[in-house]
């Protein structure tokens, strides 16, 4: 995992945007899909990994905006 990455989480008060390492929230969102839309701007704009994460807490997706070969 790389330590830029952006990761997509359930939270209490919806789903929140985190990056890798951090303990807060750099964003808070009503819906997964709006948390997923600010996380992947903010990953292709630090070309890096999004992780999306199901309200079980598991990896349902990963996509990378970095430089894979």
């Amino acid at each position: 995992m790389t330590k830029h990455a952006q990761h997509v989480f359930p939270s209490e008060r919806g789903w929140s945007v985190r990056k890798a390492g951090s303990s807060r929230a750099s964003s808070l969102h009503s819906t997964q899909q709006e948390a997923i839309e600010a996380a992947a701007e903010l990953a292709r704009k630090q070309r890096t990994d999004l992780y999306i994460y199901g309200r079980d807490g598991r990896i349902r997706e990963r996509i990378s905006y970095g430089n894979d070969r």
